[in-house]
């Protein structure tokens, strides 16, 4: 009697998270992933709902726009992630060791993570401006050059800022997770490798970067799903309205469901970006078995 009444209490404490999880998660997803199959303008209320089946799959493949969106997405993920972590783990590396004032310099690098999105993207829009910017002026005066970048209007270059960005603001997160990763590592390894005489370089890729590949792992993970889910640097730097060159799938979502109003549609977008996601996680969970050392 006392057990059941134990599960009763129980459930009882969990009953307002359960109904806030359900109405505010589960129902949303179940509910997308039913207006990916019809067509559905917000403005015509719960009567303008009308199925379609796979249209809106079928429309996706040869949707220029949401194809390049794709593909913009990609490549900021296949830049931003590797160039990152690259840094991060060397600025840690460096930092791990005895450097004067490592406190102040960690906590410089990890300000842009815990700083608004919009207010830096702001920033980094005035500092890639075509007129005047500080980037230019530098180009100009410094290195001399005649015909300066047009950041936001070359295609070949409109993706520049937005990728500095996104890796300025992501190694300070890195920084600090590999910071905690390295010291867990233990200094009798090191000092076994000194003993055989083992260089500085052999002791990084032999002791070091082995030990840490779980971290590493861990934060391919979360930075892929993050640059996959960008949206506010991309719809900041472009004023909302981002070029064919460097939108997001996000953006590209966003725009169609609050933009266009095509519910049904952004629904059916979600889900494709959604797949993607769980693929490469799937992938990465795979591959990690010839990489990662536990």
């Amino acid at each position: 009697m006392k057990a059941h009444k134990d599960t009763a209490t129980a459930y009882a404490f969990l009953l307002p998270t359960l109904v806030i999880f359900f109405t505010l998660v589960i129902f949303p997803v179940l509910f997308s992933l039913f207006l990916s199959f019809t067509k559905w303008n917000f403005l015509s209320g719960w009567n303008g709902i009308k199925l379609i089946g796979l249209d809106n799959y079928a429309k996706l493949r040869t949707d220029i726009k949401f194809n390049q969106a794709v593909v913009n997405t990609f490549v900021y993920a296949v830049t931003v992630v590797p160039i990152s972590i690259i840094c991060a783990l060397i600025l840690a590396y460096a930092l791990n060791s005895k450097v004067f004032m490592k406190n102040f310099l960690r906590l410089c690098f990890f300000i842009p993570y815990i700083s608004s999105m919009v207010a830096l993207a702001a920033v980094f829009k005035y500092l890639f401006r075509e007129i005047n910017g500080p980037i230019n002026l530098i180009l100009e005066n410094v290195f001399r050059l005649k015909t300066l970048p047009q950041w936001f209007t070359d295609d070949h270059l409109s993706k520049i800022p937005i990728i500095t960005l996104l890796v300025w603001t992501s190694i300070g997160y890195e920084l600090i997770i590999y910071m905690a990763s390295l010291q867990n590592i233990s200094k009798s390894l090191y000092e076994a490798a000194d003993i055989d005489g083992a260089s500085a370089a052999t002791k990084f890729w032999k002791i070091t970067v082995p030990l840490i590949s779980p971290t590493t792992f861990y934060l391919v993970i979360v930075r892929l799903i993050g640059t996959f889910k960008l949206f506010t640097a991309v719809n900041i730097m472009t004023y909302g309205t981002a070029a064919r060159a460097n939108t997001s799938m996000v953006v590209r979502i966003y725009g169609d469901a609050f933009g266009s109003y095509k519910f049904g549609y952004a629904s059916a977008e979600s889900w494709v970006l959604f797949i993607i996601i769980l693929a490469i996680t799937l992938i990465q969970f795979w591959g990690q078995k010839k990489w990662v050392h536990y």
